[in-house]
């Protein structure tokens, strides 16, 4: 694994003006990732990839192979794929689509592709807080099973930021030394899930590492579309949760395929978000500003806020090749053309941890 380089695909930073656009920011390898999928033999199978950051992540990875010289090793993308079409354009970049609904009761795992590298991207976030059996089944016992069929594969593992508390904010965030402490069920359950991994690395010598992210902008959705929100609405800007970490997902889909190199037994675990602690008032009033509306605000900025510390991450891979204030100009934009979103709220204020 290569250390100390930026993950700078585009040579580029103008701000995308389509959804084909972006699509090709998301998906053009850097050539560190190249450089570090060049040393690792073997077909790759993404579990869950028909997720928001999925799609994407998939075609990274097979772009990313095919410029290593990396051909003959397939990429397997496994989803239930309610999207036909998105699985449609997956096939079309030369992956192999898998529809599997990896919770269901007959679920066969042992059907499912093998490969020397796997990225779980599996879980259940939204609708937890009402059903949360769902949360614990979607988090944490299906990966027991994950762990059995590939035990033989090395594992980079999606988890949350959410495992840590909330912190003072003069903190400067959670290093991934921070004693974990989640607050609500979802939180628990993914800490369930790197629980269960941390087992099948010490039990069955499984590499694991577990990737603790928050949050990442897509423009289509992320926390500068949800600060956003309501000034389109002409409502005010909520300020309870004052401070936030944002992180561009060109970066965090580059991060999670180059975190292979990292897995381990015992499992490790590495902190994925941008370098910033980003005011959540300053966020709305460039928005605003790049908007050309009127913002305001309600609440008070609570002294707390979940932030973690990615100094590890930036020292083993760069800083994020789309900069904080390069990102809000191009979400402002986005939205002032009308571009399309998806209409999946992160739910970063919430502080309760109820999703």
């Amino acid at each position: 694994m290569t250390t100390q380089t930026s993950t700078t695909a585009p040579a580029t930073l103008e701000a995308p003006t389509s959804v084909a656009e972006l699509e090709e920011l998301l998906t053009t390898p850097s050539p560190a990732l190249v450089e570090d999928l060049a040393a690792r033999s073997g077909d790759l199978v993404i579990l869950g990839a028909g997720g928001k950051m999925g799609p994407s992540l998939t075609v990274l990875a097979r772009r990313a192979l095919d410029a290593a010289g990396r051909t003959g090793d397939a990429v397997h993308a496994v989803s239930r794929w309610s999207d036909a079409a998105q699985a449609e354009r997956l096939r079309d970049a030369g992956v192999n689509v898998v529809a599997a609904d990896l919770l269901a009761p007959d679920a066969d795992l042992a059907s499912l592709p093998d490969g020397a590298d796997v990225v779980y991207m599996v879980g259940a976030k939204f609708g937890t807080s009402s059903a949360p059996s769902l949360a614990w089944a979607a988090n944490a016992a299906l990966v027991h099973d994950v762990a059995r069929r590939y035990a033989d594969s090395t594992i980079a593992a999606f988890s949350t930021g959410n495992v840590y508390p909330l912190v003072p904010v003069e903190s400067g965030g959670c290093s991934e030394e921070h004693p974990v402490g989640p607050v609500g069920e979802y939180a628990m359950s993914c800490l369930g899930r790197e629980r269960v991994l941390q087992h099948a690395a010490l039990s069955r010598g499984t590499k694991v590492v577990t990737i603790r992210l928050n949050y990442a902008v897509d423009l289509r959705y992320g926390v500068l579309f949800d600060v956003a929100s309501p000034i389109l609405a002409g409502e005010p800007v909520d300020l309870t949760t004052g401070h936030v970490n944002v992180v561009w997902q060109g970066y965090a889909n580059e991060v999670a395929l180059r975190s292979l190199g990292l897995a381990s037994s015992p499992a490790t675990a590495i902190n994925l978000t941008g370098p910033e602690m980003a005011s959540v008032r300053r966020l709305a009033e460039l928005l605003g500003r790049g908007l050309d509306r009127e913002v305001s605000f309600t609440g008070e900025p609570a002294p707390t806020a979940l932030l973690n510390d990615a100094t590890r991450c930036h020292e083993l891979f760069g800083y994020p090749q789309v900069p904080l204030r390069t990102l809000v100009d191009w979400q402002a934009q986005w939205l002032a053309a009308g571009l399309p979103t998806s209409g999946k709220p992160t739910k970063f204020a919430v502080r309760d941890g109820a999703f």
